[in-house]
C-alpha cells in the first residue's frame, strides 16, 4: 500500500489531536519547501530519517536511426535517497520481526 499526502495528514492529525485540513495545509507546505530546495541543487537532511540529493547524470550519446545523425541530449537531474542509520535499522528489525514469525 502508498501512503499519499492524505494519510500523511489525517496519521499527524490523529496523533496530534489537530484539525486536519490544517495539517493537510501544512504536509503540503513541507513538501514544497523540500521540492523548491531540491529544484535549486540543495540537498534536504531530515535528521533521523535520511537525506535527499539532486544528483546528475551524464548527457547520453545517440543517435537517429533514420538519418544516422549523431545526437547529444541535455544532462539529467535526478533525486536520491538516503536513509539514516536508524531509519535503516528499524526497518531492518522491522524485517526480521516479520520474516521469523
Amino acid at each position: 500500500m502508498t501512503l499519499t499526502k492524505e494519510m500523511i495528514a489525517k496519521a499527524v492529525a490523529e496523533r496530534n489531536g489537530s484539525n486536519n485540513k490544517k495539517l493537510s495545509e501544512i504536509v503540503e507546505s513541507l513538501l514544497e519547501t523540500i521540492k523548491k530546495s531540491l529544484e535549486s541543487g540543495k540537498d534536504v537532511l531530515v535528521s533521523g530519517f535520511g537525506k535527499f540529493s539532486v544528483r546528475q547524470k551524464a548527457a547520453p550519446y545517440g543517435r537517429d536511426p533514420s538519418t544516422g545523425v549523431d545526437l547529444i541530449s541535455s544532462p539529467k537531474r535526478f533525486v536520491t535517497f538516503s536513509c539514516s542509520g536508524k531509519l535503516k535499522d528499524k526497518i531492518n528489525s522491522a524485517a526480521e520481526e516479520i520474516f521469523t514469525t
